[in-house]
């Protein structure tokens, strides 16, 4: 309760001061958000209970000051403890050191944070925007290579992003180039994270050309830091080089994406998006996207500890190198949409089936439901014993 209290007291702070000087200019929306999520693990349904409420504060300032801010408030019901050892083939299981069967459960405990809160000041030809911020790069749908800030969930992959502390520049060279540069700060200069990204058109495609250089922080699942009590962190600096392109061909949308990654300590590797999509005119849209990872492996029996639990807490896009994702969609009526997602997982075989349904009550509030379901031996990417489950969401926009 005393954190709750203690946001709410912060919004206030921060609404205080700009609304005693010009009141018409302020903003303030968000949603509230309820979802259950479950599923089967070793003959059990689990269930995990949320409930969020996201407030977000948007102010014009001047003609060219903008202040914006969310804060996110989470709570966990249900099951809030799982294990990730669980879900996993005996083989992998093997690799975990005696005594250490106790750092593999996953918590889920009550949070409320800052998710973005920064200042743009816009000029005649270029913007600067200081504060955590969102950072979205690329062009593909399930699969980013050039983003190295962001891993999406592949049975939600349009979920919003969190916020990272960066400083941006971005500059208008004319009606279809703008150049950006981005800083976001770590513990040392040499850490931190840089980028520089051109963005064109010709015709009708867009296109980015993208250099970062920043720390790629993941963990040893094997090995214990005593000091701090977690898994031992193995930080190695990344730098990318990449391009994308999105636009239309032949009445098909098409878009690529691809990044060289060179590594200071692992193998260099490189990743790869090539995607279409269609809308026909009984309004069916169907969308395929191919990814490709090099860093992956090309089959199951290589899948070690550290390839599920570093996939698991979002350190690295995938652990296999070639996946299919295969998107089928339909207006069933005005307010329903009825969809298909298949996630084909070439290097191994499994594949996952997530059936979703779309629902608008009204222009405020909607339900969004999905089951996943996976075909797949022991020890692959969408093996059964990862469980069958599903989500509901119902979103009341405020």
């Amino acid at each position: 309760m005393k954190k709750w209290i203690s946001g709410l007291l912060l919004i206030s702070f921060c609404l205080a001061p700009v609304s005693a000087q010009d009141e018409d200019k302020v903003e303030l929306f968000g949603y509230f958000e309820s979802q259950i999520m479950g599923t089967d693990v070793k003959s059990e349904f689990y269930q995990l209970f949320s409930n969020k409420l996201r407030v977000d504060l948007k102010s014009s300032l001047s003609d060219n000051i903008t202040f914006a801010a969310n804060f996110d408030y989470i709570t966990y019901h249900g099951k809030t403890t799982w294990n990730i050892l669980d879900y996993l083939a005996p083989n992998v299981v093997s690799e975990v050191p005696d005594g250490m069967e106790p750092f593999y459960v996953l918590p889920f405990s009550d949070r409320h944070f800052l998710d973005n809160a920064y200042v743009k000041i816009s000029f005649k030809r270029f913007d600067i925007t200081v504060g955590k911020q969102q950072i979205s790069l690329g062009t593909g749908y399930a699969w980013n290579p050039t983003d190295v800030f962001n891993i999406k969930d592949l049975l939600d992959p349009t979920y919003e992003q969190p916020g990272h502390n960066a400083m941006r520049l971005d500059v208008d060279l004319g009606t279809s180039y703008i150049l950006t540069a981005l800083f976001s700060p770590e513990d040392t200069l040499g850490n931190s994270a840089k980028l520089i990204q051109f963005k064109g058109r010709i015709s009708h495609f867009d296109y980015h050309l993208i250099a970062i250089e920043k720390l790629w922080r993941f963990h040893d699942y094997t090995q214990l830091d005593y000091e701090n009590m977690s898994f031992l962190e193995l930080p190695e600096k990344r730098r990318l080089l990449g391009a994308s392109t999105a636009g239309e061909l032949l009445g098909l949308g098409v878009w690529t994406e691809y990044a060289y990654n060179w590594m200071e300590f692992s193998k260099d590797f490189y990743e790869l998006v090539v995607g279409t999509d269609y809308t026909f005119d009984f309004q069916t849209y169907i969308m395929i996207e191919y990814y490709r990872n090099t860093l992956g492996k090309t089959h199951h029996e290589q899948y070690d500890l550290n390839d599920w639990m570093r996939l698991m807490a979002m350190e690295q896009k995938a652990i296999s190198r070639d996946q299919v994702y295969v998107f089928i969609q339909h207006p069933a009526t005005d307010l329903l949409n009825a969809g298909l997602s298949a996630i084909y997982n070439i290097s191994d075989g499994s594949i996952a089936f997530v059936p979703t349904l779309n629902y608008s009550l009204s222009d405020n509030m909607e339900i969004f439901a999905y089951l996943n379901l996976n075909f797949g031996k022991e020890g692959k990417l969408f093996s059964k014993n990862m469980g069958n489950g599903g989500l509901i969401r119902a979103r009341v926009y405020f």
